[in-house]
């Protein structure tokens, strides 16, 4: 695998010069995952070195970008709904530029969609083009206006040094990873964000000081399964080994990511996570079924035997550590014997969070092959008990907390007039009144109550 390194196109930013008597303003709106979010901070991050401002409104804009998620139906119904009422916008202002990017972009079916039956959208381009952008919109320009539904590409290469404009000054997205090689049976995004590609380690490190060196006190490491870190590299180094690394650096910050696949992760993983204060003590791993046999389907390779010697060894090592998951309800033949088995699974690890979706059919997934007799009727009524169990433990969780201090981000204002909500280490959020506290610190708080999952809290010297 070849690093290559962003080069900014002059010629892109002549002509956003020449064509605008003042900056002309993009609007960027990313649908999806954390690495989406991520994605289109570097999206914005290329349109301003250029020449282009932001905005954050699609009629303010001269350009406007949908960054698209694939995971679900769902959220492609909702990018077309959204482009769809773009067309009267662009009646207005033929000079308008509307384009998608990223996973969906990924899909030849979805090209095809947009060739036949959005005729008003200029670009399309997948999740290995940021850095292009600006070729494409000189193309475009240089062709007098030609539509550029480009076909997705697959690339070996990572690109290096792509701008970036972060959202925020205090938390930072940093991808260490492309890709993924599992291709569970339900899942696109094998197919939409292609091979697994570790960016190296000194690339990640040199990333990572800077953004420790700009005030960012929580730094979420991002990749499809970041437990598969260091595949195909040079240097001999593991997930494990990359967290050890950044974790030496000088600093006042703390380190989150996502996600992890059980199968990769080791107990060595777990050793590095408890012996280090700068990790948070809360690890996101993804379950899907609490059943062996629709595991076996998903093509997920552990059992949940060994899902909960994970657990088991990660409570062991790691005090006041909780965990989040994400669970499919009615994957193709799921059972009620299968379903109670989720049930019982929860019961046993009693997450913290949970994130938890019905089956949506993916095509060209093999999934999307299997029979599914189960009613969605069935099917909602599975979600609306798994619900029900998961809120008594979460809620459970919470009220265990009152009493206790805690380091917290804070994070933003809270939802009771008056008061800031920050996020603790093990990722519950606490509303509290500020006193001098501003947001982007982190505060130790004494938590005061609980009501449902959300705390209540205080500044600790407060």
């Amino acid at each position: 695998m070849q690093t290559i390194h962003f080069t900014h196109n002059e010629a892109a930013a002549r002509a956003v010069a020449e064509r605008y008597v003042t900056p002309p303003l993009a609007y960027v709106h990313s649908y999806g995952c954390q690495q989406n979010v991520s994605d289109g901070e570097h999206l914005k991050g290329v349109l301003l070195d250029i020449g282009y401002g932001l905005c954050n409104s699609p009629e303010d804009a001269d350009l406007i970008l949908f960054n698209t998620c694939a995971v679900r139906e769902h959220a492609e119904q909702r990018v077309f709904g959204n482009v769809g009422a773009l067309k009267r916008l662009k009646e207005q202002k033929p000079e308008l530029i509307i384009g998608l990017c990223g996973c969906m972009v990924q899909q030849p079916r979805i090209l095809d969609k947009l060739r036949a039956s959005y005729p008003f959208v200029d670009l399309a381009f997948g999740t290995n083009a940021i850095d292009q952008l600006p070729e494409l919109l000189l193309e475009k320009w240089r062709s007098g206006g030609k539509r550029l539904l480009k076909a997705p590409v697959a690339r070996e290469n990572i690109v290096e040094e792509i701008p970036v404009h972060r959202e925020s000054p205090f938390r930072g997205w940093l991808p260490i990873m492309y890709g993924c090689d599992n291709f569970c049976t339900y899942c696109i995004v094998p197919y939409v964000r292609g091979h697994e590609r570790s960016r190296s380690p000194q690339d990640v490190l040199d990333e990572f000081r800077g953004l420790v060196a700009s005030g960012c006190k929580e730094i979420t490491l991002l990749g499809q399964n970041v437990n598969s870190y260091g595949k195909g590299l040079a240097e001999p180094i593991d997930f494990a080994g990359l967290l050890e690394l950044l974790c030496a650096e000088p600093g006042d910050y703390h380190i989150r990511f996502m996600t992890s696949h059980p199968k990769d992760a080791s107990k060595r993983l777990i050793d590095v996570i408890a012996a280090q204060p700068k990790i948070c003590r809360h690890l996101h791993l993804p379950v899907q079924s609490g059943s062996d046999r629709i595991l076996a389907q998903m093509n997920r390779h552990y059992t949940v035997g060994q899902y909960l010697d994970l657990i088991d060894y990660a409570r062991q090592k790691i005090p006041g550590v909780t965990f989040s998951s994400d669970i499919i309800v009615g994957f193709p033949g799921e059972t009620e014997e299968d379903f109670a088995a989720t049930l019982a699974l929860i019961q046993k690890v009693r997450y913290a969070q949970l994130f938890t979706f019905i089956y949506s059919k993916r095509s060209g997934t093999r999934a999307a092959e299997l029979p599914d007799p189960t009613p969605r009727s069935e099917k909602t009524a599975r979600m609306t008990r798994l619900l029900k169990a998961q809120d008594e433990i979460a809620f459970g969780i919470a009220a265990s907390l009152v009493g206790g201090v805690y380091p917290a981000l804070i994070e933003g204002r809270g939802r009771q007039e008056g008061t800031l909500s920050a996020r603790l280490d093990n990722n519950f959020l606490v509303e509290f009144a500020p006193g001098t506290a501003q947001v982007g610190q982190m505060v130790q708080l004494a938590i005061t109550g609980a009501r449902g999952t959300m705390l209540q809290g205080r500044l600790a010297d407060g």
